[in-house]
């Protein structure tokens, strides 16, 4: 217990100045065990998506691996490099880690605490994707983009859901952006609240999104069963790449201090 405190009025003020004194955390990594990757929590994602699904479907230019150059542990931190390399067939490297099968919620409170990179052509995301026993139809099985970030606008940082009626085929996508001004040089938490009702999206505790379930119509609401978290930095690829790739930048860093989910 955080505070003992045995004034009762003071701890009826203090009630709701604590939001996640009041959850019950359900799962996290804290990134400080020295073992990484944790296999009980993470899977590596490797490669560029081929055969069929080159760059991801968003003709991203990065090919994800699992060395320590590019993913690794650092002072109870999560850091995943993304580097260039000029003589190489394969241009850009960087990483991709899903808590699929390992972690998996059917709504909650997730929070992931982050340092973003900056540079043209970087494309960090933290986002969800559904948990389903075959393969994902994308989007009638729903998408959920806790914070995206696109180097060549450095400072706003999305928040989106991608549903049948509403996604990024159709520039239909329900998303809305703040500015961070120091996103690349300090940590700030990104989360979402999500409940049968409701998805909303806030920085460090800031509120500036929100989508509600308007019925139980699959093609808008496919949020009714589990999903899973996803960290990764894209390079290039249809959004951020629209303004190319300022490969003179490179390496980029992204830092995760944490990741808590809370039922």
């Amino acid at each position: 217990m955080r505070f003992h405190i045995i004034i009762p009025f003071l701890v009826v003020l203090l009630a709701g100045c604590y939001q996640n004194d009041q959850l019950s955390l359900v799962w996290s990594d804290e990134f400080d065990s020295g073992v990484f990757p944790d296999e009980s929590k993470w899977t590596l994602v490797q490669g560029n998506g081929c055969p069929g699904l080159c760059g991801f479907g968003n003709n991203e230019k990065q090919y994800y691996t699992n060395s320590p150059d590019n993913v690794r542990l650092d002072d109870g931190k999560l850091v995943i490099m993304a580097h260039y390399h000029p003589d190489s067939t394969i241009r850009y490297t960087s990483a991709k880690l899903i808590s699929r099968n390992k972690g998996d919620w059917t709504y909650g409170n997730v929070e992931i605490r982050a340092k973003l990179p900056g540079g043209r052509g970087t494309w960090p995301a933290l986002w969800m994707m559904p948990t389903t026993k075959g393969q994902v139809k994308w989007p009638l099985d729903g998408e959920i983009d806790i914070m995206e970030h696109v180097g060549y606008n450095e400072g706003w940082v999305h928040g989106a859901v991608h549903t049948k009626d509403y996604n990024g085929m159709y520039g239909t996508q329900k998303v809305d952006s703040i500015y961070v001004d120091d996103a690349q040089d300090e940590f700030h938490v990104y989360s979402i609240d999500w409940s049968a009702e409701e998805i909303s999206w806030k920085v460090d505790g800031e509120l500036y999104h929100s989508y509600q379930r308007t019925d139980n119509d699959q093609e808008n609401w496919p949020y009714n069963k589990p999903f899973h978290v996803i960290i990764n930095m894209a390079i290039g690829g249809n959004w951020a790449g629209i303004h190319g790739i300022d490969s003179s930048t490179f390496p980029h860093k992204l830092e995760i201090d944490y990741v808590r989910v809370y039922d």
